[in-house]
């Protein structure tokens, strides 16, 4: 966590049924978290609200188009707020691309790689600051 600040607020966008997450946030790091989830959590808290970090975990290969999304999430970001995205990278050899698990299930819409983070961050005003190149990506607002 060291890309974040203990005891800030925080938006878990897409919590699923069970927000694990946020809970985590708020019992261990002190985060104050509003949830949100178009299914389970509809009510949109997030509005007029600005964040120190933003959650989505396994959210954006659900999306037609993730960009909306990721513009979302910048217009929500404090000037030094963090947007943290999980999602599986799609494998680099067309074999294991055919075998992933991700392609298989019929609601993923949309594969990510570093590159296309890299991609989505210059398109919607935002930085890559981490990635682990396989799910995890983290963003900030550019400068």
């Amino acid at each position: 966590m060291g890309y974040v600040t203990i005891g800030r607020k925080g938006l878990d966008f897409g919590s699923g049924p069970s927000p694990v997450l946020a809970k985590i946030l708020e019992r261990d790091y002190g985060y104050d978290m509003d949830i949100y989830d178009l299914f389970y959590a509809t009510e949109k808290v997030y509005q007029d609200r600005r964040y120190d970090l933003i959650t989505s975990t396994e959210v954006v290969e659900h999306l037609a188009d993730p960009l909306v999304f990721f513009k979302f999430a910048r217009d929500h970001l404090r000037e030094d707020g963090l947007l943290a995205v999980m999602t599986l990278f799609h494998p680099e050899e067309d074999e294991a691309i055919l075998k992933s698990h991700y392609l298989r299930d019929m609601t993923h819409i949309s594969f990510f790689s570093l590159k296309t983070m890299e991609t989505v961050a210059a398109l919607t005003g935002l930085e890559v600051v981490y990635s682990d190149h396989k799910r995890y990506t983290a963003f900030r607002k550019s400068l």
